[in-house]
């Protein structure tokens, strides 16, 4: 059913101005939160409002391509829009050329760049190094960045990727911070599994000190300003940083009393990186971007810091919006299967993403800006996570199933030594894709973590390998046995021969000689050190050791079998969790959400169909389904009309903008909208009752041209379109 828009300007401006009805009116007031995120480095645009609710400032440095802006400037350009604003930068790069010139101290420090063993300085952009971070570094940070800021009036700080690459490790600072650690002299890390892992510890080291500094005076200069300084860590994974050799602080910087959260950096660009999966190497974005959020999730929840989830609908990578589109859909659906985290960074760098050219198709060399299909379904996802709840429901599938993390996986990747290779981080995707491929929803758990009670909940059967990971100290080994021994179920696979077992650790040191690091851990389990193949008891719980390394379970075809019936049987029969159901999909229903992954590479190829009243949040025209199928390979996210609360209320149930100022009496409903300029808008609003008039204005009161309607008398709901303004849109609807 449609209607034609009767036009009344000065009607319109009366709409604008008040509600239009002279019944009570509810008003709908806005709660100021910090849900919903994105950073850009420049001001705002009308072409980039992102109507999220913070906008995170990048960078200090008062730079041409902003009109001459200051920081400060640029700022309040997003205040005066009604964002909270917050600031961020590199930790470990940055636009801080005064600082390796010279300009800032008077010295050049142009050698505290990382350096690779042919003497080539790391750079990340022009007369960008990435940085090995020494006290006087850390100084000029305090005094040029945090100092400015908080100033400024900024009271979150976010200090991105603490990232050390393991091919680096060479430079002459890096030689001096080496002296001062460890108190003899720089060992080239090529030569010996040893000089690794002691050049990784010290890239670990230099880096959380760097954090803990950095933070520690921003909360302390934030208190001589009467302000309360929160300190953030936006960071890549675990996970993404084994996998790309590099090495950075992770899960140790959640027991500092300085930091208070993160953003767990994953997109396509780090879930893209392909691992192999029953013989075959490729890229799977669904599976390894669910477990990097879920590396991130395990790694903060026992510890109660805020966690923001983000994703990027395009990557650094240039490539074609399909391909963008394709896997932005895989890696938006992995991070909602988290229903304990509903705080996001919507979008990286929104002017990139705007106003970027890339390639319409992979198979063309034309490019152009966002297609509007995608802006529109882009900003439909972005403007639900406003509204995105927690949830107690759990991820459909059998739960109980751990792998154990350590921050040492990133340790051992690079350089290779005495032949040993574990390639693209197989040892830990052995462990976690024959279950994750069978629908089971595999968890992470931090080894840093399991003094923490609440790590260990919900675990029935915990996987471990030291072939890829070493521990820090015995006390982990202390908890994973007092687990056990209260009923707990280990499987440890590994043969223990890789060469960073025998580097001088606390477990074959002073009083302590045990060959591997696994031998302490067997004594505390009454296991002899030999460890060999096959179940044991202790206490009340019980330990199967499978001495074949995990990568070995995936880098081959049809080698997983033997490890996961082996899982199966301990999980049904010895723990007593129930039947380890195997599937090809996961569902999530998350308040009105219902979220859906069909695996390829699974069980079956069987797809699958969801019903009920179904707006596809995933098509940019918002069609409401009485059934959705979905086929291996792809994802889902519905908005299930059926779960809708207060299916009398008048509200707007999904939109490609955020809805303000909402007002409603017993015959009315009228709200304003907005979004980026020069995007398209689509809503679908449910109405108590079929609709008599609809009237659409812009901010000055106009009525708006080009405006579409469409009645669905099934669900109750209206498909508006219209063309967005950052400025706002009135929409005003009676029935």
């Amino acid at each position: 059913m449609k209607f034609k828009s009767i036009i009344y300007s000065i009607l319109g401006g009366l709409f604008f101005a008040s509600c239009s009805s002279s019944e009570p009116a509810e008003k709908v007031v806005p709660e100021k939160r910090e849900k919903t995120a994105f950073q850009t480095s420049n001001p705002w645009k009308p072409v980039t409002d992102v109507r999220a609710d913070v906008a995170i400032v990048y960078s200090v440095r008062d730079h041409h391509r902003n009109n001459g802006m200051t920081f400060e400037e640029r700022v309040q350009s997003w205040r005066d829009k009604g964002y909270i604003t917050h600031f961020m930068t590199g930790i470990a790069w940055g636009e801080y050329q005064d600082y390796f010139t010279g300009k800032w101290d008077g010295e050049s420090h142009l050698d505290e760049g990382q350096v690779t063993q042919r003497g080539d300085t790391i750079w990340h952009g022009r007369m960008v190094p990435y940085i090995v971070p020494s006290k006087n570094f850390i100084k000029y940070i305090k005094e040029t960045q945090i100092k400015r800021v908080i100033d400024a009036g900024i009271d979150a700080i976010f200090l991105e990727e603490p990232e050390f690459w393991a091919r680096a490790g060479y430079s002459e600072a890096f030689k001096r911070e080496w002296k001062e650690y460890y108190g003899f002299d720089w060992r080239p890390q090529h030569e010996s599994p040893e000089n690794t892992y002691l050049s990784n510890k010290l890239k670990y080291h230099l880096y959380y000190r760097a954090l803990d500094e950095c933070f520690s005076y921003a909360k302390e200069y934030g208190k001589s300003k009467g302000m309360d300084v929160r300190c953030y860590v936006p960071t890549h994974s675990l996970v993404n940083y084994s996998q790309w050799q590099i090495v950075s602080p992770e899960a140790s910087l959640a027991s500092l009393p300085s930091v208070d959260g993160y953003i767990a950096q994953v997109w396509t660009g780090t879930s893209r990186t392909p691992n192999y999966f029953d013989g075959k190497q490729k890229e799977r974005v669904f599976e390894t971007a669910y477990l990097e959020y879920g590396s991130m999730e395990s790694m903060t929840a026992p510890t109660g810091r805020k966690m923001f989830f983000l994703t990027d609908p395009i990557e650094d990578w240039p490539r074609d919006w399909v391909d963008y589109k394709k896997n932005y859909q895989a890696t938006f659906t992995a991070q909602l299967l988290y229903p304990n985290i509903a705080d996001y960074e919507v979008m990286p760098w929104p002017d990139r993403i705007y106003e970027g050219l890339y390639k319409t198709s992979a198979d063309s060399d034309k490019k152009e800006q966002i297609p509007r299909f995608y802006s529109t379904q882009m900003q439909v996802m972005i403007n639900s996570l406003n509204s995105m709840p927690l949830s107690d429901n759990k991820l459909s599938g059998s739960e109980g199933i751990s792998v154990l993390m350590a921050n040492s996986l990133m340790f051992q990747r690079l350089p290779t030594h005495q032949g040993y290779e574990d390639p693209s981080f197989s040892n830990f995707y052995g462990q976690t894709l024959p279950f994750l491929k069978r629908g089971v929803p595999v968890k992470t758990m931090h080894l840093e973590n399991v003094s923490y009670p609440e790590t260990w909940k919900d675990t029935k059967v915990l996987i471990m390998s030291y072939s890829n990971m070493k521990p820090a100290d015995p006390k982990g080994h202390e908890y994973i046995a007092e687990w056990v021994k209260g009923g707990g179920v280990l499987v440890y696979a590994g043969r223990d021969i890789d060469p960073f077992q025998s580097v001088q650790e606390w477990w074959n040191t002073g009083e302590n000689q045990y060959k591997t690091a696994s031998e302490h851990l067997f004594e505390l389990l009454d296991i002899q050190s030999s460890g060999e193949s096959g179940e044991y008891k202790y206490g009340a719980g019980t330990v199967y050791i499978i001495r074949q390394d995990p990568k070995e379970f995936v880098l081959e075809a049809g080698q997983d079998n033997e490890f996961v019936g082996i899982v199966k049987q301990l999980y049904e029969e010895t723990a007593k969790a129930g039947e380890l159901v195997y599937k090809n999909n996961f569902y999530l229903e998350r308040g009105a959400y219902d979220l859906i992954s069909v695996l390829d590479e699974s069980v079956s190829d069987e797809p699958f169909v969801q019903k009920g009243r179904l707006i596809d949040l995933f098509d940019p025209k918002l069609p409401v389904l009485n059934e959705k199928t979905v086929l291996p390979g792809e994802q889902a996210y519905l908005l299930n009309v059926n779960r809708i609360e207060h299916q009398d209320k008048p509200q707007v149930l999904a939109a490609a903008s955020r809805v303000y100022d909402e007002v409603t009496t017993r015959s009315s409903y009228s709200f304003i909208t907005k979004s980026p300029l020069n995007t398209t808008n689509v809503m679908r609003v449910l109405l108590p009752d079929t609709p008599k008039e609809w009237h659409v204005f812009d901010h000055q009161g106009n009525v708006l041209n080009g405006t579409s309607w469409e009645w669905d008398e099934a669900s109750k709901t209206g498909l508006l379109g219209f063309e967005n303004d950052p400025e706002g849109i009135k929409v005003d609807i009676k029935w």
